[in-house]
Parts: structure tokens; sequence; C-alpha cells
């Protein structure tokens, strides 16, 4: 295919790298990001997608999603699709895919889950919302950048499936952590308690997969002096967007709303900024 990819940074340009080296035509776009290799450099974003089968856009936030879709929109064919890969709020989601439709242009909405490590690596999950024939087209490209695709239902469905698995992840997270700390004040080995908890009722992903001990399970970035896979101010930014989500519909989330203002605590006022979400482990182990 035609490709054009808007958004070369840490997650974007690893992910139209293996478009490239698919042999896929990809011509890229990033006003600050290096192009990588196999990627064709833009002049622009619109000039970008102008013959592009499917555009893919990696991007900050909502309202920078809202700006680069009103540019581009315009230059793309009709029948093409716009698949949004950022993580943003829901409206935004739907504003966009609104946008396309008015152009006859399908809109994606397909946030990813696994890191920096599985953009590089090919193994990504994507949660998509939008048209079932538009995700059929992409159904390709997600096989090269991913190991796995999930169509979520109507637009705005990908974003609220990423921000209600990363709220659970946060929750979880936060729990694993407390119970190490309480386990060291309790004189409990933490091996122990690993293999206690990770085959029985307290086994999670948070714990068996990315445990926040250093030394214990498999390696993870608590082996790595908490340098991030995932960094803790992405968790705080799902975190948020979980809230706002929530808040606009009205559900009860009183666990998602105290992750939330842990998050911002350990990164806003504390020592978390730029390092991984599972570093607040220290929050609760400092001082012992």
């Amino acid at each position: 295919m035609k490709i054009a990819f808007i958004g070369l940074g840490n997650m974007g340009g690893p992910m139209a790298a293996n478009l490239a080296a698919a042999g896929h035509d990809v011509q890229g776009f990033d006003p600050a990001a290096p192009t990588p290799d196999g990627v064709t450099a833009a002049q622009d974003a619109t000039a970008a997608v102008k013959e592009a089968d499917v555009a893919i856009t990696m991007l900050p936030n909502g309202a920078i999603l809202r700006d680069v879709a009103s540019a581009v929109l315009p230059a793309m064919r009709r029948g093409s699709v716009l698949l949004d890969c950022s993580t943003v709020d829901v409206e935004s989601a739907r504003a966009v895919a609104e946008m396309g439709a008015d152009r006859g242009i399908a809109v994606l909405d397909a946030p990813v889950s696994g890191g920096t490590g599985g953009a590089a690596a090919g193994t990504l999950t994507f949660m998509v919302g939008g048209p079932e024939d538009a995700f059929a087209t992409a159904k390709p490209l997600f096989d090269v950048m991913g190991a796995k695709a999930v169509h979520c239902g109507p637009s705005g469905s990908g974003q609220a499936a990423k921000i209600c698995n990363n709220m659970i992840l946060g929750i979880t997270m936060i729990a694993t952590c407390e119970a190490f700390a309480l386990a060291d004040r309790l004189g409990l080995d933490r091996q122990a308690l690993y293999d206690v908890a990770s085959t029985s009722s307290g086994q999670s992903w948070s714990l068996t997969t990315y445990c926040p001990a250093p030394g214990i399970g498999p390696k993870t970035p608590a082996d790595n002096d908490y340098r991030p896979g995932f960094a803790a101010d992405l968790m705080l930014k799902d975190l948020r967007l979980a809230q706002q989500a929530a808040d606009a519909s009205g559900a009860d989330t009183p666990l998602g709303r105290a992750a939330r203002d842990l998050y911002e605590a350990f990164v806003e006022r504390e020592d978390g900024k730029g390092r991984d979400f599972s570093a607040m482990l220290t929050r609760f182990t400092r001082g012992d």
C-alpha cells in the first residue's frame, strides 16, 4: 500500500520503519523527529497524504489530532482511510471520524498497547474503533505493526477500550506496589510474596509480567533503575483521560480517580517524572 505516516517519534518511528521493511511505500512527516530508514521524508503532512491509501497518525493529544486532521483530510482522496494510533479523548476521536465521513474518508481510532519495545518488535496490540470495512483495509498493516488487532465497535470504541484497560493497569500496579511495601514492613520476603501471589488469587499482569520489585520475576524496568518502558507520565495521561470520560458519562470510578490522584502526585510533586510507571513502588517504600 501507499502509506502516509505522520508522527515519527518514539512510537511512530519504529512502526513506520516496520511498514517500510515489509514492502509498503511509506512517506513520513514529523516536524522534529528524524525520518526512519526506508521511509521517504515528505515536505509536510498534507504532501504525505495526497496519494496515500492509508494515512496513519501517532500524535500527543486530541487537540493536535484535530488540528492535523483538519489539515490533511481535505488533501486525502475519497475512499482512503485515516488510521489514528494516538491515545486521545473519546470526544476527539469521534469528532475526527465525523470530519472524515463528511469527505468520504473512513477514520479508525486505533490506540496501541505494548510501548516502545512493542513498536520496535512489531508486537503491539491495537484497539480499534470505526467502520468494519476500513478495519479490513487496515488489517494487513496491523499484522505488520502488531501481534493483535481487536475491532471494538464504532468510532471512539478503540479509545474507550484503551482507557478502560489502562485504568485497570494503573489500579493493579498501585495495588501490587502497596502489597510489596506492606510485605517489607511485615518482614515477608519479596520472593515469597511473589511465589504465593503469582500462583494464587493475587495474580495479575502487573505482578507476573511487569513486577515493580527489582530482581523478582521476569526482567522488567525495575531491573534497569526504572528506566521507562511505559512512563509514569503516560500512565497519568491515560488515567486523566479515563476520568474525563467517567465524568462525561456519569460513571462512578472511585479507584480510577484515586489512581489518577496518586500518579499525579508521583509525577508532578515527587520524583516520578521520566521514570517507569512501576517506580510507584519507591513511593511506598521511601524511607524503609
